[in-house]
């Protein structure tokens, strides 16, 4: 009995400690979303600055900004890019990485399959629900 009680202290309290932290995760979500939008008005308005003024960077007082330019690439079409890579044996322009979700899926339907090389970390966790 005075077990059950110790476990009921401790799921109260962690029950507690997590609504709290909901709460303030939730605070700093939506001031750091409007901080965010703050200095997000600024760099354009430096951005207009350096577009107007012909220029790559520029030095104040206060601290110096300069811009330049990001590039992102992706795919719409993954198959050809596949065989783009295959064929042209460039495989770096992948990412090394498996995908969690379907590699836990083809195990469990593959039991008897095990790739070479792979690595599983397993540890338990503990998950509090109200009741």
């Amino acid at each position: 009995m005075e077990d059950q009680i110790a476990v009921d202290k401790l799921v109260k309290v962690y029950l507690k400690m997590k609504a709290t932290k909901e709460q303030v995760d939730a605070e700093y979500k939506k001031k750091n979303e409007e901080i965010t939008a703050q200095m997000d008005t600024v760099k354009q308005a430096l951005l207009e600055y350096c577009k107007e003024q012909q220029v790559e960077s520029v030095r104040t007082n206060e601290g110096s900004f300069y811009r330049t330019v990001k590039k992102r690439f992706w795919t719409n079409d993954w198959d050809a890019m596949g065989k783009f890579v295959l064929e042209h044996k460039i495989p770096e322009l992948f990412e090394k990485r498996l995908h969690q979700g379907n590699t836990a899926t083809f195990l469990e339907e593959n039991p008897d399959l095990l790739p070479p090389g792979l690595n599983v970390d397993s540890e338990f966790t503990i998950t509090v629900r109200r009741a």
